[in-house]
């Protein structure tokens, strides 16, 4: 697989390199990352990524990626078999196992991906974590958490549009393993390098599914070619 080639120091944001394939140089890629390279998984990744498109599509986009993420985060949930009859004659007929999975929205942008998930789970419960990152030091700030009982005996799917560094993704997870969470697989759009080295190094438990790993951060903690901040796209709202 051909491997992107870093920029020139000093390249503008205007002249960002093409999105780089699904593997980054210098930092290896930890066994437990799933890059979903579904042909529509990627279409709606280059339109999210245009600044052409507007907030209601952009809206939208993002829904349906996660749904399609969805397919693949939840492959693997157990399933039992039960008796129903169809309009033919009874028969018996798998379905999912054990208590409903749990979404756990990393606040705000994480909502955006959630709609997507409910869309294709709507019985899941949901977790909401409050955070925002400190403009200067980067380090998340939480100021809110609330999550489903029996966490221990669930499939705990925590969203959020970037993986950049790290940080907020690591201290939702500290968050929900505190609060009995034992099985978590992180679901975001796009990850940096480096925030897919901070989460495996610190819980190396936790599977990350991303359409598309970028190819750096840049010296704001941005994801670079990226798309800006999800969440000021998602919303409308005005970049800071």
């Amino acid at each position: 697989m051909t491997r992107p080639s870093q920029p020139e120091s000093g390249a503008s944001r205007k002249s960002c390199a093409p999105a780089p394939e699904p593997l980054t140089p210098n930092l290896p890629m930890p066994d437990l990352l799933t890059i979903v390279q579904h042909p529509l998984v990627q279409h709606k990744l280059t339109l999210i990524r245009d600044t052409k498109t507007p907030t209601s599509h952009f809206r939208q986009l993002v829904r349906e990626i996660a749904g399609l993420l969805t397919y693949e985060i939840t492959r693997d949930l157990p399933l039992t078999t039960i008796a129903i009859r169809t309009p033919l004659c009874k028969t018996e007929g798998p379905i999912l196992a054990g208590l409903k999975p749990v979404v756990a929205t990393i606040l705000r942008a994480g909502s955006g991906l959630l709609e997507g998930v409910l869309d294709l789970m709507p019985t899941a419960e949901v977790a909401h974590v409050g955070m925002y990152r400190d403009p200067q030091t980067l380090k998340p700030v939480q100021y809110y958490f609330n999550a489903p009982t029996n966490l221990d005996a669930r499939f705990v799917i925590v969203v959020d549009p970037m993986l950049g560094t790290g940080n907020s993704a690591v201290a939702a997870v500290d968050k929900l393993k505190q609060a009995g969470a034992r099985r978590i697989s992180l679901m975001c759009l796009l990850a940096a390098p480096e925030g897919v080295a901070r989460l495996a190094a610190a819980h190396a438990d936790v599977a990350i599914f991303t359409a598309a790993v970028d190819e750096r951060l840049n010296d704001n903690g941005y994801l670079v070619p990226g798309l800006g901040d999800a969440g000021d796209r998602m919303f409308g709202t005005p970049h800071h």
